[in-house]
C-alpha cells in the first residue's frame, strides 16, 4: 500500500480497465453521494441505528476503493466493523477529513 491520498497505480488501472471518460464521470457521482454518505454517519450514530451506519460505512468503504483511496477505505472499513460500539464524533471527523483530502485529489486528476 502507498501513502497517497489517491494510489496512482489503482487509479491508472480504474481508468485503463473503464476508460478516463466514465472514471470521470464516476468521480463526480463520488463527490456528490460521499458527503450524504457522511451525514448518514454521523446521524446514525447520534440516534443508534447499527445497521444505517454499518450500510452509511460500507458503501463509503467500496467507493473510496474503487478510486485507490486506501486510507479512506481503511478508515471506513474500521467503521464498518466496529460499527457503533466503537464509533465516536472524533472517527467520523478524521474520516471526514480524510475525505476531503480524497476529493480534492480526485478533483484534480478529474481535471487533469
Amino acid at each position: 500500500m502507498t501513502d497517497a491520498i489517491i494510489d496512482p497505480v489503482a487509479f491508472a488501472e480504474l481508468q485503463e480497465n473503464a476508460g478516463e471518460d466514465f472514471v470521470r464521470e464516476l468521480i463526480d457521482t463520488f463527490l456528490e453521494e460521499a458527503p450524504p454518505m457522511l451525514a448518514e454517519l454521523s446521524d446514525a450514530l447520534g440516534a443508534g441505528r447499527a445497521e444505517a451506519f454499518r450500510r452509511a460505512a460500507h458503501s463509503l468503504k467500496s467507493n473510496a476503493s474503487t478510486f485507490g483511496a486506501a486510507t479512506l477505505a481503511a478508515m471506513a472499513r474500521d467503521l464498518e466493523l466496529q460499527g457503533l460500539e466503537a464509533a465516536t464524533p472524533a472517527a467520523l471527523a478524521a474520516l471526514a477529513q480524510q475525505y476531503e483530502a480524497a476529493a480534492a485529489e480526485l478533483k484534480a486528476l478529474r481535471d487533469a
